[in-house]
């Protein structure tokens, strides 16, 4: 099966400034894959270059088997976007927002109507069909913008902060659509600030720093490269983190030590791999 997306050699130049820097990157058909980087890593950037809303200065895109410089309206009728601005017109009912989306993309009736309806049935809206949209909460307005974005039935959908700003419960119940669509069959492209939200939903990581992908694979992958387990030192104010091949590996290490004040052994995450990584937080 061919890739859902394929990025070669990739990259965008701003003000001669170099914000994305020969990007390769593969996403399988199927996939969630999730696209971490601290700001200003050319996250936003990359995204825009595939969803044809960007040009790239150098390199080839190609998504769903077009290429986004030379078919880029192929491209965005196999693709589906939720930014993190709330792009929904706040004036506008629920339906009206679909309806409107649905005309942009020509879709006819009465199958516009049938795929309105089963969207915002899927994502829980339905029954605030004729409410204007300015009188949803923050959760219910992503559900929307995603209900928006499958309505062309898309096969690759792309996910920009998709739950920044929202409480933990509305989050989790995004993450359950999400992975819902997925095991429906829906390729998808995640970027998130959030660690946990990586973790819980992705089958692989790639992280960008600098313009550059400087790792990916599995979160099982990264842990066996980097060390499935830490000590933790504090020195004054700060911590020291230590990587082991495994956990028992890191406990012995602490047993070992004549002073083990300030010091703890536990299972490494994938932020712990992402701060050795890059230097800093995800912030």
């Amino acid at each position: 099966m061919a890739a859902a997306v394929l990025l070669q050699n990739v990259h965008k130049v701003y003000n001669n400034i170099p914000v994305v820097n020969n990007l390769s990157l593969t996403i399988e058909a199927g996939e969630m894959f999730g696209l971490l980087g601290p700001n200003g890593a050319g996250k936003s950037t990359t995204l825009r270059m595939i969803t044809t809303l960007t040009q790239p200065t150098q390199g080839d895109i190609v998504v769903a088997g077009y290429d986004v410089s030379r078919q880029p309206l192929e491209v965005r009728r196999q693709i589906g976007v939720v930014l993190q601005q709330t792009s929904v017109d706040g004036d506008l009912t629920v339906w009206e927002n679909m309806e409107f989306h649905g005309r942009m993309h020509h879709l006819p009736n009465p199958r516009r109507q049938r795929q309105i309806v089963q969207w915002l049935e899927f994502v829980e809206l339905a029954e605030r069909r004729n409410d204007k949209v300015k009188t949803l909460s923050g959760g219910m307005k992503r559900r929307l913008q995603i209900a928006r974005a499958l309505l062309h039935e898309p096969n690759i959908l792309f996910l920009d902060e998709p739950t920044v700003g929202l409480d933990p419960q509305t989050r989790r119940r995004l993450w359950e659509i999400i992975q819902g669509l997925n095991q429906q069959g829906i390729t998808m492209l995640l970027t998130t600030h959030y660690m946990e939200e990586v973790e819980y939903l992705c089958d692989r990581i790639g992280i960008l720093d600098q313009g550059q992908l400087i790792e990916i694979g599995s979160l099982e992958q990264l842990r066996h490269k980097h060390g499935e387990g830490l000590v933790m030192t504090q020195r004054g104010d700060r911590w020291d983190y230590l990587f082991f091949p495994t956990l028992t590996a890191a406990h012995e290490h602490v047993d070992q030590q004549p002073d083990k004040t300030g010091m703890m052994a536990r299972p490494s995450n994938l932020e712990d791999i992402f701060v050795e990584l890059t230097g800093h937080d995800l912030g």
